[in-house]
């Protein structure tokens, strides 16, 4: 299993996204695609028309939140923690990913970079 982290600089305020990442309809606007999602650990979500899905582990309001995604019968769940810091107005999104299957490692960080952060970093520069 691998792990990944990585950095975003978002030009926008931290509870500003926050909310983009937990507030369904805001979801759905930034991605362009149907998003579910509750802010209530242990509660199903899916984004980008169930692309990504999983379960919502934890909450800090406006500084992190904790999730499992799936990936199909995998063993080990797979643990996504964003974290948001002040970047003076800005957001410095920090995101680890653990225990992803060594043969979607690519395609998860390239994800991560060209389609999650690129559409984040675009909605906020609108």
């Amino acid at each position: 299993m691998a792990a990944y982290k990585q950095y975003f600089i978002i030009p926008a305020s931290p509870d500003m996204v926050y909310r983009a990442l937990t507030h369904a309809p805001t979801i759905t606007l930034w991605t362009g695609e149907p998003a579910i999602m509750e802010e209530i650990p242990d509660s199903e979500f899916s984004w980008w028309d169930g692309a990504i899905c999983g379960k919502n582990i934890g909450f800090i309001p406006n500084k992190e939140i904790i999730q499992e995604w799936y990936f199909g019968d995998q063993p080990e769940a797979s643990i996504v923690t964003i974290r948001l810091h002040d970047a003076n107005g800005k957001t410095s999104l920090e995101v680890r990913q653990t225990n992803i299957p060594e043969a979607d490692f690519e395609n998860i960080a390239d994800g991560w970079k060209s389609v999650f952060g690129a559409a984040l970093i675009d909605f906020y520069r609108a």
